[in-house]
């Protein structure tokens, strides 16, 4: 497996395992597009190539000493291989080499799957916003970790 920045090569790829996940954030092409043509800024993406396959995504926001994981999907065939891992160490080793000292992250309430792999991730529960998500409507958890 590789794991290298995105680029607008990628797109389609990615917007393809996006769809594939109803559960991840669901940005357009024209957010990804800005990511990608902005080398300096706080947002930052990779993707995971496996089997010369696009397989999975990750992007992260810095603010200050904190990151904000905004999106990490991966394939449905390619889950449970490791990837979504790989991709999480790609996005917190950086950050905490740069002086980031917290990541965060929201997610759905009912993303049972997604909990679990963040728990064992070492993050955990530090709060919960109602009716954070739509469609359908539903609570966010809010899960942090050191790094």
């Amino acid at each position: 497996m590789q794991i290298r920045a995105l680029a607008p090569s990628d797109l389609d790829a990615v917007l393809a395992i996006q769809s594939s996940c109803p559960e991840a954030a669901q940005w357009s092409r024209a957010d990804y597009e800005r990511v990608c043509a902005a080398a300096e800024s706080s947002t930052r993406a990779w993707v995971a190539i496996s089997d010369a396959q696009l397989a999975g995504f990750i992007l992260i926001r810095r603010a200050a000493d904190e990151i904000e994981i905004l999106n990490l999907a991966v394939a449905p065939g390619a889950r449970r291989t490791g990837i979504a891992s790989s991709l999480l160490h790609a996005a917190l080793e950086p950050a905490r080499n740069a002086g980031v000292r917290r990541a965060f992250l929201e997610v759905r309430e009912s993303n049972a799957g997604a909990i679990a792999f963040y728990l064992h991730h070492g993050f955990t529960r530090t709060g919960r916003r109602p009716n954070y998500y739509s469609a359908p409507a539903e609570a966010a958890l809010i899960l942090s970790r050191e790094i």
